[in-house]
């Protein structure tokens, strides 16, 4: 007779399973341009922000931590950064695997622009381009 790990039947534990596999399957289909300059970023999941990250009436999806590539030293050493993705958010506002995966990707897709140096600004117009 086999067992079943515990967390595949704790549902908790799958969904947890669930969201990893899809940041992964997004982290996969960054360009490789892109991909290449994340080696210095951490890229966690966890399942809701610390209540000093969170900002009244905004559901946070994802946050950058670190210093912006563009803004390395002279020396263009590596900072270490992290990016995270946050379920319950994703799950909240897509109960849907499909949109949240599409959700996931464009979280990611963000704060990996945020890494790059892009501003929020820049980064909404862009955003709202690839909707059109």
């Amino acid at each position: 007779m086999t067992s079943t790990p515990a967390h595949e039947s704790d549902p908790i534990e799958r969904r947890r399973d669930e969201f990893d596999a899809m940041v992964g399957r997004a982290l996969e289909r960054i360009p490789a341009p892109f991909a290449d300059q994340l080696d210095s970023v951490a890229i966690v999941t966890e399942d809701e922000p610390r209540p000093d990250q969170q900002r009244p009436g905004v559901l946070l999806f994802g946050l950058y931590e670190g210093v912006p590539r563009t803004a390395w030293g002279a020396s263009s050493s590596p900072v270490p950064c992290r990016i995270t993705l946050y379920r319950l958010a994703h799950e909240r506002a897509f109960p849907d695997p499909v949109a949240r995966a599409g959700a996931v990707e464009s979280t990611l897709l963000h704060e990996v622009a945020h890494h790059l140096g892009i501003d929020e600004a820049r980064i909404r117009r862009i955003e709202a381009e690839r909707e059109r």
